[in-house]
């Protein structure tokens, strides 16, 4: 019998501490009328951040390249250690289980990576095969997993990990301006992990995936990227305002290529598991893909309670699907991402 990679679990963690926008703006005495209204139009009500200490006025402090890199990295390991044990506990496997890691993150640079730190903090097997993804965007959360999903099918029977994680807070620059403004009321820090065994095809526990698609748009190759802001020594993120739109025209594509020679139509797949990339990227996949509200109501939903989480955002859509209990055996589902590229990825998968 021809055997597939299977979801065997997911496990999310986020910071200790929680915000809302205004909360937000007040820490940070922002009085521009335009940039509140940015904060407070963004269908998210709160967002979990690694915010830096405050001075003795009551300013939040303003944190260098390197104190960013340090959060990245410390913050980083802990969410990446929560969101894995949480992964295993779900999947009923032990630490000892997982035979290949790949981490991804774009929220901070590290060498040796993730992947090496958390083998060491959680006392993972040493012969662990292991892979960094870095730099990709909110799209790379499918890129790695399907690295991870051909190394499962090569490995038959044995446990790989793929690990978002994603310290948005330590990649914000506070300048007062209406680009840095659109970055810093949008993401929020979290982690994600999924484990992967393939397994026989059939009844079984988690979905199988079938199929991954990519989609690269080079003409707005600019539109989502990282730039060295020499004013204030750091690395400062750009998002243009029509990425919604280039990617939501850009999505029934893809969807289209995912879908050819399955059998399937755009009308059968029951589950959107879709990147929670703002109110504009979720109301623009609906409208390209004809979906309804109920349909993106894990997306929705984890926008408003957690913003952005950049590449682990479809994982914290999954997990809440699956913890809703209305999926049914032989029901298809698809996982949409998208980001820096512009790229759209997306992957097929059967209940």
């Amino acid at each position: 019998m021809r055997t597939a990679p299977r979801i065997r679990g997911v496990g999310t963690a986020v910071p200790a501490f929680s915000y809302t926008q205004d909360e937000v703006l007040d820490l940070y005495r922002i009085e521009d009328e335009r940039i509140r209204s940015v904060f407070r139009n963004s269908a998210i009500k709160r967002r979990y951040l690694t915010l830096p200490g405050t001075d003795p006025d009551g300013t939040n402090q303003v944190e260098s390249q390197g104190e960013l890199l340090a959060k990245h990295r410390k913050t980083g390991i802990d969410m990446g250690v929560r969101a894995l044990q949480a992964c295993l506990k779900d999947a009923e496997l032990s630490l000892d289980a997982v035979q290949y890691l790949c981490c991804v993150s774009s929220t901070g640079f590290l060498t040796p990576g993730f992947s090496a730190l958390l083998i060491r903090e959680l006392g993972l097997w040493h012969g662990c095969g292991r892979i960094d993804i870095v730099g990709m965007g909110c799209n790379a959360g499918l890129n790695g997993l399907g690295a991870v999903a051909s190394w499962a099918r090569a490995h038959p029977g044995q446990v790989a990990v793929m690990v978002c994680i994603e310290a948005c807070s330590a990649a914000y620059v506070m300048d007062g301006t209406m680009r840095t403004a659109v970055v810093n009321s949008l993401f929020g820090d979290g982690a994600a992990a999924v484990a992967l065994v393939a397994e026989p095809e059939g009844p079984g526990r988690g979905p199988t995936i079938l199929k991954f698609a990519s989609c690269l748009i080079p003409d707005a190759i600019d539109a989502m990227r990282f730039d060295w802001d020499d004013e204030h020594g750091k690395l400062s993120f750009f998002l243009d305002r029509d990425i919604p739109y280039v990617v939501g025209a850009n999505a029934e594509g893809i969807v289209g290529r995912l879908l050819d020679g399955t059998g399937l139509r755009r009308g059968d797949v029951r589950h959107w598991t879709i990147h929670s990339g703002g109110r504009k990227v979720v109301d623009s996949m609906m409208v390209n893909l004809g979906l309804s509200r109920h349909d993106v109501r894990h997306t929705a939903g984890v926008l408003e309670d957690f913003g952005n989480l950049s590449s682990g955002s479809f994982l914290f859509s999954y997990e809440r699907l699956c913890d809703e209990g209305v999926v049914a055996e032989g029901d298809h589902g698809v996982f949409l991402t998208m980001g820096p590229g512009s790229t759209i990825e997306a992957a097929l998968v059967r209940y």
